[in-house]
């Protein structure tokens, strides 16, 4: 009564929350919502008897106006993850490739079998970065969409301008080239190109973004696609699930759009970048080989020693996320949250 596809497919992992412990495994800010937002959410709340609006026009057309791009480019979605969903089931069918390195944000694979496309999975480089060139000679007939998650998860290192404009230029313009840029606001590289840049000269690219990091909206879901063919987020439109994105979710993300609350949010990005920067160069100095990140966490490549040292870090009343015998993943947190990490860190880098 099943389908077959099923017996194979990879689980999603979440990352776990453990009472009394510090959650660093899901890449989430650990601030709480403004003010502001929570008083939007408040006033929303009083409508949830109807239906949200299914195609978010508000919300749409100030991404719109902020992106700088028409209306008909822009889908709102329930987190960028159904965006791509949508994305894989408007542009490849059963027998299409979607590719993308690995290893990168672990429901690509999952989305593509569901789908019931062929998952195409192409190795970072040495430097945990994406193989662009590797991923171009990769592309056949059956291709139809390739992610670049650029900062890269759960790397965290990301693609350089020169570098993905000759990977642009080298794909064939039938092919749909998806940069997800989840965690774009953390990026502090000035060589690392914003996607919407880019979509005047390849129009077969789609550039996906989130409320969830950033934005502290995680628990709300809510995310944007903007198309570079309007065409793409039309048939985006037409892969959605009804009333998927909620009024409480759209809401949430108009306030948090507002000049005095977008500027207070994105304050917190930088406090969160400057602490990066303090986790990355103290775990450099215990001994870690931590590749440079410009996302709201770093990873540690630990090969078969991910598992003990995950549980090191539990055992310590740290959360990380561990990719069994790859690395972990740890989030950037508040200063108290990463002294308590990088003391565990110390303790088992001996």
């Amino acid at each position: 009564m099943l389908r077959s596809a099923l017996a194979d497919l990879p689980a999603y992992v979440p990352g776990r929350t453990v009472a009394g412990a510090i959650k660093l495994a899901s890449n989430e800010v650990p601030y709480p919502p403004l003010p502001s937002v929570l008083a939007r959410i408040a006033d929303a709340a009083a409508a949830i008897n109807r239906y949200p609006d299914n195609f978010s026009t508000e919300l749409t057309g100030v991404l719109a106006a902020r992106c700088a791009v028409d209306a008909d480019q822009v889908r709102v979605g329930c987190g960028s993850v159904s965006l791509c969903t949508q994305l894989v089931q408007a542009v490849a069918d059963a027998d299409d490739e979607v590719m993308f390195a690995w290893r990168s944000f672990e429901a690509y694979p999952i989305i593509a079998a569901v789908s019931g496309a062929s998952a195409i999975q192409v190795p970072l480089t040495d430097g945990h970065v994406h193989d662009l060139d590797a991923m171009v000679e990769r592309i056949t007939g059956k291709t139809r969409l390739v992610f670049v998650c650029n900062p890269n998860n759960p790397t965290g290192t990301a693609v350089t301008r020169e570098q993905l404009v000759r990977f642009l230029r080298a794909v064939p313009e039938d092919v749909t080239v998806a940069l997800d840029e989840a965690y774009r606001e953390f990026v502090r590289d000035a060589d690392v190109p914003d996607g919407l840049t880019l979509l005047e000269e390849f129009p077969n690219v789609v550039v996906l973004r989130t409320f969830s990091k950033a934005y502290g909206l995680a628990g709300l879901r809510v995310g944007y696609a903007v198309a570079g063919d309007p065409a793409v987020a039309r048939a985006m439109a037409q892969t959605q699930v009804p009333f998927a994105v909620t009024t409480l979710a759209q809401q949430a993300a108009l306030a948090s759009l507002e000049p005095a609350a977008e500027t207070e949010l994105l304050d917190r990005v930088e406090r969160i970048a400057a602490e990066r920067t303090r986790v990355h160069g103290r775990l450099l100095e215990l001994g870690y080989a931590v590749p440079p990140t410009q996302a709201n966490f770093v990873w540690l490549p630990l090969g078969g020693a991910t598992t003990d040292f995950a549980a090191g870090c539990e055992d310590r009343r740290v959360i990380v996320r561990a990719f069994a015998g790859t690395g972990v993943r740890v989030t950037v947190g508040t200063p108290e949250e990463n002294d308590r990490f990088l003391d565990a860190a110390a303790v088992l880098a001996r």
